[in-house]
Protein backbone atom coordinates (compact mmCIF):
# COMPACT_ATOMS: atom_id res chain seq x y z
CA UNK A 1 0.00 0.00 0.00
CA UNK A 2 1.33 3.55 -1.35
CA UNK A 3 1.79 5.74 1.68
CA UNK A 4 -0.64 8.25 0.58
CA UNK A 5 -3.24 5.63 0.60
CA UNK A 6 -2.59 4.72 4.16
CA UNK A 7 -3.01 8.54 5.09
CA UNK A 8 -5.39 9.57 3.46
CA UNK A 9 -7.97 9.99 6.24
CA UNK A 10 -5.44 11.30 8.70
CA UNK A 11 -4.54 14.96 8.87
CA UNK A 12 -0.62 15.65 8.82
CA UNK A 13 2.05 17.84 7.14
CA UNK A 14 5.05 17.18 5.98
CA UNK A 15 8.57 19.25 4.35
CA UNK A 16 9.60 15.73 3.23
CA UNK A 17 7.25 13.43 1.99
CA UNK A 18 8.18 10.79 -0.58
CA UNK A 19 5.19 8.02 -1.90
CA UNK A 20 6.46 5.19 -0.50
CA UNK A 21 5.45 1.54 -0.49
CA UNK A 22 4.78 0.66 2.75
CA UNK A 23 4.23 -3.19 3.82
CA UNK A 24 3.31 -3.33 7.34
CA UNK A 25 2.85 -0.57 10.24
CA UNK A 26 5.27 -0.47 13.79
CA UNK A 27 5.34 1.62 17.05
CA UNK A 28 8.43 -0.21 18.23
CA UNK A 29 11.69 0.29 16.88
CA UNK A 30 12.73 -2.93 17.73
CA UNK A 31 10.38 -4.30 14.86
CA UNK A 32 11.28 -1.76 12.03
CA UNK A 33 12.77 -2.50 8.97
CA UNK A 34 12.60 -1.47 5.27
CA UNK A 35 8.93 -0.91 3.72
CA UNK A 36 7.54 -0.18 7.41
CA UNK A 37 5.80 2.78 8.36
CA UNK A 38 7.03 3.72 11.87
CA UNK A 39 4.54 5.74 14.23
CA UNK A 40 5.91 7.29 17.20
CA UNK A 41 3.88 6.91 20.00
CA UNK A 42 3.72 8.99 23.54
CA UNK A 43 3.56 6.83 26.43
CA UNK A 44 3.07 7.05 30.15
CA UNK A 45 7.15 5.96 30.65
CA UNK A 46 8.88 6.32 26.96
CA UNK A 47 8.43 8.40 24.23
CA UNK A 48 8.67 6.65 20.76
CA UNK A 49 9.94 9.55 19.25
CA UNK A 50 12.94 8.70 20.93
CA UNK A 51 13.25 5.53 18.83
CA UNK A 52 12.90 7.02 15.73
CA UNK A 53 16.83 6.96 15.41
CA UNK A 54 16.90 3.27 15.92
CA UNK A 55 13.94 3.02 13.54
CA UNK A 56 15.68 4.46 10.69
CA UNK A 57 18.68 2.60 11.44
CA UNK A 58 17.42 -0.36 11.08
CA UNK A 59 15.82 0.47 7.17
CA UNK A 60 12.46 2.33 8.02
CA UNK A 61 12.09 5.35 5.83
CA UNK A 62 8.83 6.85 6.63
CA UNK A 63 7.91 8.15 10.20
CA UNK A 64 4.40 9.26 11.75
CA UNK A 65 5.13 11.73 14.83
CA UNK A 66 3.60 14.50 17.10
CA UNK A 67 6.74 16.60 16.00
CA UNK A 68 9.53 16.67 13.38
CA UNK A 69 12.09 14.25 13.79
CA UNK A 70 15.98 14.78 13.42
CA UNK A 71 16.64 12.13 10.42
CA UNK A 72 18.09 12.03 7.51
CA UNK A 73 17.05 13.56 4.31
CA UNK A 74 15.68 10.73 2.80
CA UNK A 75 13.15 9.93 5.73
CA UNK A 76 9.35 10.72 5.32
CA UNK A 77 8.35 12.47 8.33
CA UNK A 78 4.55 13.32 8.69
CA UNK A 79 3.93 15.42 11.46
CA UNK A 80 -0.16 14.88 12.87
CA UNK A 81 -1.86 16.42 16.08
CA UNK A 82 -1.96 12.61 17.82
CA UNK A 83 -0.12 9.57 16.87
CA UNK A 84 -1.93 7.24 19.03
CA UNK A 85 -6.02 8.21 16.83
CA UNK A 86 -3.76 8.47 13.66
CA UNK A 87 -2.21 4.62 14.12
CA UNK A 88 -5.93 3.63 14.30
CA UNK A 89 -7.12 5.45 11.37
CA UNK A 90 -4.40 4.05 9.63
CA UNK A 91 -4.73 1.15 10.97
CA UNK A 92 -8.40 0.31 10.02
CA UNK A 93 -7.08 1.12 6.29
CA UNK A 94 -4.48 -1.06 6.00
CA UNK A 95 -6.67 -4.06 7.05
CA UNK A 96 -9.18 -3.30 5.01
CA UNK A 97 -11.93 -1.87 7.74
CA UNK A 98 -12.10 -5.39 9.52
CA UNK A 99 -14.51 -4.16 12.24
CA UNK A 100 -17.11 -3.44 9.71
CA UNK A 101 -16.98 -7.24 8.56
CA UNK A 102 -17.28 -8.45 11.76
CA UNK A 103 -20.00 -7.09 14.29
CA UNK A 104 -17.44 -5.94 17.87
CA UNK A 105 -19.35 -6.03 21.26
CA UNK A 106 -17.53 -3.75 23.66
CA UNK A 107 -17.63 -4.61 27.18
CA UNK A 108 -16.20 -2.01 29.99
CA UNK A 109 -16.45 -1.74 33.59
CA UNK A 110 -14.24 -1.79 36.94
CA UNK A 111 -15.25 -5.62 37.23
CA UNK A 112 -16.49 -8.21 35.70
CA UNK A 113 -15.01 -7.59 31.85
CA UNK A 114 -13.23 -10.75 31.23
CA UNK A 115 -16.06 -12.65 32.56
CA UNK A 116 -18.69 -11.02 30.23
CA UNK A 117 -16.50 -11.62 27.22
CA UNK A 118 -16.19 -15.09 27.67
CA UNK A 119 -19.25 -15.93 29.19
CA UNK A 120 -20.65 -14.45 25.89
CA UNK A 121 -18.33 -15.70 23.46
CA UNK A 122 -19.20 -19.28 24.91
CA UNK A 123 -23.13 -18.75 24.34
CA UNK A 124 -22.82 -17.28 20.51
CA UNK A 125 -20.93 -20.06 19.70
CA UNK A 126 -22.84 -22.69 21.27
CA UNK A 127 -26.17 -20.98 19.47
CA UNK A 128 -24.25 -20.87 16.12
CA UNK A 129 -22.65 -17.68 15.92
CA UNK A 130 -18.85 -18.30 15.52
CA UNK A 131 -16.91 -15.95 17.83
CA UNK A 132 -13.80 -14.73 19.44
CA UNK A 133 -12.60 -12.79 22.04
CA UNK A 134 -9.95 -10.04 22.77
CA UNK A 135 -8.84 -8.98 26.19
CA UNK A 136 -7.30 -9.46 29.24
CA UNK A 137 -6.28 -13.67 28.90
CA UNK A 138 -5.22 -13.04 25.24
CA UNK A 139 -7.51 -13.38 21.43
CA UNK A 140 -9.00 -16.53 20.58
CA UNK A 141 -11.16 -18.11 18.77
CA UNK A 142 -12.26 -21.80 18.10
CA UNK A 143 -8.75 -23.37 18.99
CA UNK A 144 -6.70 -20.39 18.05
CA UNK A 145 -5.02 -18.58 20.53
CA UNK A 146 -2.61 -15.05 20.05
CA UNK A 147 -1.23 -13.16 22.52
CA UNK A 148 -1.67 -9.75 23.78
CA UNK A 149 -0.24 -7.50 26.04
CA UNK A 150 -3.18 -4.97 27.23
CA UNK A 151 -6.50 -5.78 27.84
CA UNK A 152 -7.38 -3.36 25.40
CA UNK A 153 -4.52 -4.02 22.70
CA UNK A 154 -3.17 -0.79 20.37
CA UNK A 155 -5.42 -0.10 17.59
CA UNK A 156 -3.19 -1.97 15.10
CA UNK A 157 -3.22 -4.93 16.95
CA UNK A 158 -7.13 -4.72 17.68
CA UNK A 159 -7.33 -4.53 13.75
CA UNK A 160 -5.19 -7.28 12.85
CA UNK A 161 -7.33 -9.36 15.47
CA UNK A 162 -10.09 -8.31 13.60
CA UNK A 163 -9.31 -9.23 10.49
CA UNK A 164 -8.17 -12.45 11.23
CA UNK A 165 -10.93 -13.45 13.17
CA UNK A 166 -13.02 -12.17 10.17
CA UNK A 167 -11.46 -14.12 7.87
CA UNK A 168 -11.58 -17.32 9.89
CA UNK A 169 -14.90 -16.93 10.15
CA UNK A 170 -15.79 -15.50 13.25
CA UNK A 171 -19.06 -13.56 12.98
CA UNK A 172 -18.75 -11.44 15.77
CA UNK A 173 -15.61 -10.08 18.13
CA UNK A 174 -16.38 -9.98 22.38
CA UNK A 175 -13.76 -7.29 23.68
CA UNK A 176 -12.92 -5.88 26.81
CA UNK A 177 -12.71 -2.16 26.29
CA UNK A 178 -10.73 -0.75 29.57
CA UNK A 179 -10.70 2.46 30.13
CA UNK A 180 -6.90 3.05 29.64
CA UNK A 181 -7.54 1.74 26.51
CA UNK A 182 -10.34 4.41 25.77
CA UNK A 183 -8.12 7.30 26.70
CA UNK A 184 -5.15 6.16 24.66
CA UNK A 185 -7.37 5.68 21.81
CA UNK A 186 -7.03 2.08 20.96
CA UNK A 187 -10.58 1.65 20.27
CA UNK A 188 -11.30 5.21 17.55
CA UNK A 189 -12.71 4.44 14.55
CA UNK A 190 -14.45 1.43 15.65
CA UNK A 191 -18.24 1.48 15.81
CA UNK A 192 -19.53 -1.28 18.09
CA UNK A 193 -22.21 -3.40 17.23
CA UNK A 194 -22.79 -3.56 21.11
CA UNK A 195 -21.39 -2.09 24.00
CA UNK A 196 -22.03 -3.61 27.70
CA UNK A 197 -21.33 -1.75 30.97
CA UNK A 198 -21.28 -4.09 33.96
CA UNK A 199 -20.24 -1.42 37.15
CA UNK A 200 -18.05 1.00 38.48
CA UNK A 201 -15.95 1.69 41.50
CA UNK A 202 -12.64 3.72 42.13
CA UNK A 203 -9.81 2.03 40.55
CA UNK A 204 -6.82 2.81 37.88
CA UNK A 205 -6.25 6.24 39.97
CA UNK A 206 -2.66 7.45 40.49
CA UNK A 207 0.36 6.81 38.86
CA UNK A 208 0.30 6.63 35.17
CA UNK A 209 -3.62 5.82 34.83
CA UNK A 210 -6.10 8.30 35.90
CA UNK A 211 -5.89 11.96 37.75
CA UNK A 212 -9.20 11.55 39.36
CA UNK A 213 -12.54 9.06 39.98
CA UNK A 214 -14.24 11.54 37.79
CA UNK A 215 -11.71 11.28 34.45
CA UNK A 216 -12.03 6.98 35.42
CA UNK A 217 -15.81 7.31 35.17
CA UNK A 218 -15.28 9.70 32.35
CA UNK A 219 -13.66 7.74 29.93
CA UNK A 220 -15.88 5.17 30.57
CA UNK A 221 -18.62 6.54 28.97
CA UNK A 222 -16.82 7.48 25.97
CA UNK A 223 -17.67 3.90 24.44
CA UNK A 224 -21.26 4.45 24.48
CA UNK A 225 -20.66 7.50 22.35
CA UNK A 226 -19.18 4.52 19.44
CA UNK A 227 -21.80 1.98 19.80
CA UNK A 228 -25.06 1.10 18.02
CA UNK A 229 -27.32 -0.38 21.20
CA UNK A 230 -25.95 -0.57 24.95
CA UNK A 231 -26.55 -3.45 27.75
CA UNK A 232 -26.25 -1.90 31.25
CA UNK A 233 -26.34 -3.39 34.78
CA UNK A 234 -29.51 -1.09 36.40
CA UNK A 235 -27.65 -2.57 39.83
CA UNK A 236 -25.10 0.33 39.04
CA UNK A 237 -26.35 4.14 39.52
CA UNK A 238 -23.48 5.10 37.09
CA UNK A 239 -25.90 3.14 34.25
CA UNK A 240 -28.27 5.78 34.59
CA UNK A 241 -25.45 8.49 33.81
CA UNK A 242 -24.15 6.55 30.70
CA UNK A 243 -27.80 6.54 29.53
CA UNK A 244 -28.40 10.21 29.88
CA UNK A 245 -25.91 10.70 27.25
CA UNK A 246 -26.87 7.69 25.19
CA UNK A 247 -28.05 8.36 21.40
CA UNK A 248 -28.35 4.66 20.55
CA UNK A 249 -31.00 2.27 22.00
CA UNK A 250 -30.60 0.64 25.15
CA UNK A 251 -31.43 -2.30 27.67
CA UNK A 252 -31.00 -2.70 31.00
CA UNK A 253 -30.35 -6.15 33.12
CA UNK A 254 -30.34 -6.43 37.27
CA UNK A 255 -30.50 -8.87 40.16
CA UNK A 256 -31.51 -6.16 43.11
CA UNK A 257 -33.28 -3.53 40.99
CA UNK A 258 -36.13 -3.40 37.93
CA UNK A 259 -34.64 -3.92 34.44
CA UNK A 260 -35.63 -5.59 31.12
CA UNK A 261 -33.84 -8.90 32.26
CA UNK A 262 -33.78 -10.18 35.55
CA UNK A 263 -33.25 -12.75 38.04
CA UNK A 264 -35.00 -14.24 40.95
CA UNK A 265 -34.47 -17.50 43.01
CA UNK A 266 -30.49 -17.23 43.38
CA UNK A 267 -28.75 -20.35 45.33
CA UNK A 268 -25.16 -21.80 45.52
CA UNK A 269 -24.47 -24.73 44.09
CA UNK A 270 -21.40 -26.17 45.76
CA UNK A 271 -19.37 -29.32 46.26
CA UNK A 272 -16.19 -31.23 45.91
CA UNK A 273 -13.94 -29.05 43.56
CA UNK A 274 -17.29 -27.36 42.42
CA UNK A 275 -18.82 -23.98 42.88
CA UNK A 276 -21.37 -22.40 40.94
CA UNK A 277 -24.81 -20.58 41.06
CA UNK A 278 -28.59 -22.06 40.20
CA UNK A 279 -31.05 -18.76 39.40
CA UNK A 280 -33.87 -18.32 37.31
CA UNK A 281 -34.14 -15.41 34.35
CA UNK A 282 -36.42 -13.42 34.04
CA UNK A 283 -37.63 -12.11 30.47
CA UNK A 284 -40.69 -10.35 29.06
CA UNK A 285 -42.72 -12.08 31.85
CA UNK A 286 -41.58 -15.42 31.19
CA UNK A 287 -39.22 -17.62 33.70
CA UNK A 288 -35.87 -19.61 32.59
CA UNK A 289 -34.16 -21.61 35.24
CA UNK A 290 -30.18 -21.32 34.61
CA UNK A 291 -26.96 -22.36 36.22
CA UNK A 292 -23.92 -21.21 35.72
CA UNK A 293 -20.18 -23.47 36.75
CA UNK A 294 -19.19 -19.53 38.15
CA UNK A 295 -19.99 -18.95 41.84
CA UNK A 296 -21.81 -15.44 43.65
CA UNK A 297 -24.03 -12.54 42.50
CA UNK A 298 -21.96 -11.13 40.31
CA UNK A 299 -21.72 -14.70 37.99
CA UNK A 300 -25.37 -14.32 37.98
CA UNK A 301 -24.89 -10.62 36.49
CA UNK A 302 -22.44 -11.42 34.33
CA UNK A 303 -24.62 -14.47 32.53
CA UNK A 304 -27.60 -11.54 32.51
CA UNK A 305 -25.02 -9.58 30.03
CA UNK A 306 -24.20 -12.27 27.70
CA UNK A 307 -28.23 -13.21 27.68
CA UNK A 308 -29.02 -10.01 26.95
CA UNK A 309 -26.57 -9.24 24.15
CA UNK A 310 -27.59 -12.64 23.08
CA UNK A 311 -31.09 -11.70 22.69
CA UNK A 312 -29.97 -8.42 20.39
CA UNK A 313 -28.63 -10.48 18.06
CA UNK A 314 -31.85 -12.77 18.08
CA UNK A 315 -31.18 -15.45 19.83
CA UNK A 316 -33.77 -16.65 21.98
CA UNK A 317 -33.57 -16.24 25.67
CA UNK A 318 -34.46 -19.89 26.26
CA UNK A 319 -31.64 -21.20 23.63
CA UNK A 320 -29.11 -18.53 25.64
CA UNK A 321 -29.95 -19.92 28.89
CA UNK A 322 -29.32 -23.33 28.06
CA UNK A 323 -25.69 -22.48 26.45
CA UNK A 324 -24.94 -20.80 29.88
CA UNK A 325 -24.02 -24.11 31.88
CA UNK A 326 -20.79 -24.82 30.27
CA UNK A 327 -19.43 -21.50 30.43
CA UNK A 328 -15.98 -20.88 32.11
CA UNK A 329 -13.17 -18.83 32.63
CA UNK A 330 -9.81 -19.65 33.38
CA UNK A 331 -8.38 -17.58 35.99
CA UNK A 332 -11.78 -16.20 37.44
CA UNK A 333 -13.36 -17.97 40.33
CA UNK A 334 -11.91 -21.01 39.18
CA UNK A 335 -12.22 -24.24 41.20
CA UNK A 336 -8.91 -26.06 40.68
CA UNK A 337 -9.30 -29.64 40.86
CA UNK A 338 -7.13 -31.16 43.48
CA UNK A 339 -6.73 -34.39 44.99
CA UNK A 340 -7.30 -33.23 48.59
CA UNK A 341 -10.16 -32.67 51.18
CA UNK A 342 -10.26 -29.16 50.60
CA UNK A 343 -10.56 -26.75 47.70
CA UNK A 344 -8.76 -24.58 46.22
CA UNK A 345 -9.61 -21.61 44.03
CA UNK A 346 -7.86 -19.18 41.80
CA UNK A 347 -8.95 -15.89 41.05
CA UNK A 348 -7.58 -12.43 39.61
CA UNK A 349 -9.17 -10.20 42.57
CA UNK A 350 -6.60 -7.53 42.56
CA UNK A 351 -8.65 -4.49 44.58
CA UNK A 352 -10.75 -4.22 47.57
CA UNK A 353 -14.18 -4.48 45.50
CA UNK A 354 -12.90 -7.64 43.82
CA UNK A 355 -11.39 -8.53 46.88
CA UNK A 356 -14.71 -8.33 49.14
CA UNK A 357 -16.79 -9.98 46.17
CA UNK A 358 -14.54 -13.05 46.14
CA UNK A 359 -14.79 -13.86 49.90
CA UNK A 360 -18.08 -13.11 50.71
CA UNK A 361 -18.86 -15.26 47.57
CA UNK A 362 -17.05 -18.16 48.86
CA UNK A 363 -18.15 -17.44 52.54
CA UNK A 364 -21.50 -18.44 51.90
CA UNK A 365 -20.59 -22.29 50.83
CA UNK A 366 -20.04 -24.77 53.09
CA UNK A 367 -16.48 -24.47 54.72
CA UNK A 368 -14.06 -24.85 57.82
CA UNK A 369 -11.66 -21.74 56.86
CA UNK A 370 -10.95 -19.68 54.57
CA UNK A 371 -7.32 -18.64 53.33
CA UNK A 372 -6.19 -16.27 51.36
CA UNK A 373 -2.73 -16.04 49.36
CA UNK A 374 -2.08 -12.24 47.58
CA UNK A 375 0.02 -9.29 47.47
CA UNK A 376 -0.27 -5.52 45.63
CA UNK A 377 1.35 -4.40 42.86
CA UNK A 378 4.05 -1.82 42.97
CA UNK A 379 4.66 1.57 41.05
CA UNK A 380 1.06 2.38 41.88
CA UNK A 381 -2.15 2.31 43.38
CA UNK A 382 -1.14 2.18 46.51
CA UNK A 383 -4.34 2.56 48.46
CA UNK A 384 -5.14 -1.36 47.17
CA UNK A 385 -2.81 -2.53 49.58
CA UNK A 386 -4.58 -1.12 53.04
CA UNK A 387 -8.05 -2.35 51.93
CA UNK A 388 -6.79 -5.52 50.61
CA UNK A 389 -5.17 -6.38 53.77
CA UNK A 390 -8.09 -4.71 55.76
CA UNK A 391 -10.79 -7.15 53.60
CA UNK A 392 -8.67 -10.13 54.15
CA UNK A 393 -7.84 -9.37 57.82
CA UNK A 394 -11.65 -9.46 58.44
CA UNK A 395 -13.11 -11.66 56.70
CA UNK A 396 -10.40 -14.36 56.08
CA UNK A 397 -9.24 -16.71 58.91
CA UNK A 398 -5.83 -16.50 57.64
CA UNK A 399 -3.97 -14.16 55.05
CA UNK A 400 -0.43 -15.31 53.62
CA UNK A 401 1.05 -12.19 52.20
CA UNK A 402 2.89 -12.68 49.32
CA UNK A 403 4.45 -11.11 46.06
CA UNK A 404 2.44 -9.63 43.07
CA UNK A 405 3.98 -7.71 40.12
CA UNK A 406 6.07 -5.51 42.69
CA UNK A 407 7.37 -3.55 39.36
CA UNK A 408 10.52 -1.56 40.81
CA UNK A 409 9.19 -1.92 44.48
CA UNK A 410 10.70 -3.48 47.26
CA UNK A 411 8.57 -6.44 47.72
CA UNK A 412 8.91 -6.72 51.21
CA UNK A 413 7.87 -3.33 51.96
CA UNK A 414 4.88 -3.56 50.35
CA UNK A 415 3.73 -6.74 51.96
CA UNK A 416 4.61 -5.00 55.68
CA UNK A 417 2.13 -2.44 54.21
CA UNK A 418 -0.58 -4.99 53.67
CA UNK A 419 0.26 -6.95 57.10
CA UNK A 420 -0.18 -3.72 59.08
CA UNK A 421 -3.43 -3.41 57.17
CA UNK A 422 -3.91 -7.38 58.29
CA UNK A 423 -3.40 -6.85 61.90
CA UNK A 424 -5.57 -3.51 62.55
CA UNK A 425 -8.24 -5.24 61.14
CA UNK A 426 -7.68 -8.66 63.59
CA UNK A 427 -6.59 -10.93 60.95
CA UNK A 428 -4.04 -13.91 61.27
CA UNK A 429 -1.14 -13.71 58.19
CA UNK A 430 2.19 -14.96 57.34
CA UNK A 431 4.20 -13.45 55.07
CA UNK A 432 6.27 -15.48 52.17
CA UNK A 433 7.80 -13.15 49.77
CA UNK A 434 8.30 -16.11 47.38
CA UNK A 435 4.95 -16.58 45.32
CA UNK A 436 5.47 -20.09 45.25
CA UNK A 437 6.60 -20.91 48.55
CA UNK A 438 3.58 -18.68 49.50
CA UNK A 439 1.45 -20.67 47.78
CA UNK A 440 2.82 -24.24 49.40
CA UNK A 441 2.82 -22.80 53.23
CA UNK A 442 -1.04 -22.65 51.90
CA UNK A 443 -2.07 -25.86 50.81
CA UNK A 444 0.15 -27.34 54.07
CA UNK A 445 -1.57 -25.83 56.36
CA UNK A 446 -5.08 -26.39 54.43
CA UNK A 447 -7.41 -28.54 56.50
CA UNK A 448 -10.55 -30.51 55.84
CA UNK A 449 -13.17 -28.30 54.18
CA UNK A 450 -11.11 -25.05 54.05
CA UNK A 451 -11.05 -22.57 50.99
CA UNK A 452 -7.97 -21.88 49.81
CA UNK A 453 -7.97 -18.79 47.64
CA UNK A 454 -5.15 -17.68 45.32
CA UNK A 455 -5.65 -14.02 44.53
CA UNK A 456 -4.15 -11.64 42.13
CA UNK A 457 -2.27 -13.29 39.38
CA UNK A 458 -5.67 -15.61 37.81
CA UNK A 459 -4.62 -16.37 34.25
CA UNK A 460 -1.32 -14.54 34.70
CA UNK A 461 1.84 -16.32 33.74
CA UNK A 462 4.26 -13.87 34.84
CA UNK A 463 5.34 -11.21 37.08
CA UNK A 464 6.85 -7.89 36.73
CA UNK A 465 9.75 -7.45 39.08
CA UNK A 466 11.90 -4.36 38.21
CA UNK A 467 10.91 -3.92 34.83
CA UNK A 468 11.38 -7.63 33.80
CA UNK A 469 8.69 -10.26 33.39
CA UNK A 470 9.81 -13.76 35.25
CA UNK A 471 7.81 -16.28 34.29
CA UNK A 472 5.25 -17.62 37.54
CA UNK A 473 1.86 -19.45 37.26
CA UNK A 474 -0.53 -20.39 40.40
CA UNK A 475 -2.19 -22.80 37.91
CA UNK A 476 1.19 -24.43 37.75
CA UNK A 477 2.33 -23.95 41.39
CA UNK A 478 -0.62 -25.63 42.33
CA UNK A 479 -0.03 -28.86 40.03
CA UNK A 480 3.59 -29.02 40.66
CA UNK A 481 3.15 -29.10 44.60
CA UNK A 482 0.32 -32.22 43.82
CA UNK A 483 3.47 -33.57 41.68
CA UNK A 484 5.38 -33.81 44.34
CA UNK A 485 3.92 -36.33 46.95
CA UNK A 486 3.70 -38.57 43.52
Amino acid sequence: MLLSQLTEHIKFTSSSFRDLEIDDIVYDSRKASPGKLFVALTGAFTDGHDYAESAYIKGARAFLAERELSLPSDATVLVTENSRAALGIISADFFGHPEKDISVIGVTGTKGKTTVTHILRHCLDECGIKSGVIGTIGAYYGDKFIPTVNTTPESYEIMKILRVMANGGCRAACMEVSSIGLKAHRTDGIEFDAAVFTNLAPDHIGGAEHESFEEYAYWKKQLFKQCRRAYLCADDPFSFEIIKELNCPYKTYAVNTGADITADNISPLGGNNFFGVSFDVLDEGKTYPAKVAMPGVFSVENALAAISVCKGFGIPTEKAVAALAGAKVKGRNECVHVDADYNVVIDYAHNGQSFNSVIDTFSVYPHNRIITVFGSVGDRAQLRRREMGEISGRKADLSIITTDDPGYEDPCQIAKEIAAAVEKAGGKYIIEINREKAVFTALDNAEKGDIVLLLGKGHETVQKIKGEKVHYSDHETVEKYFRRGK
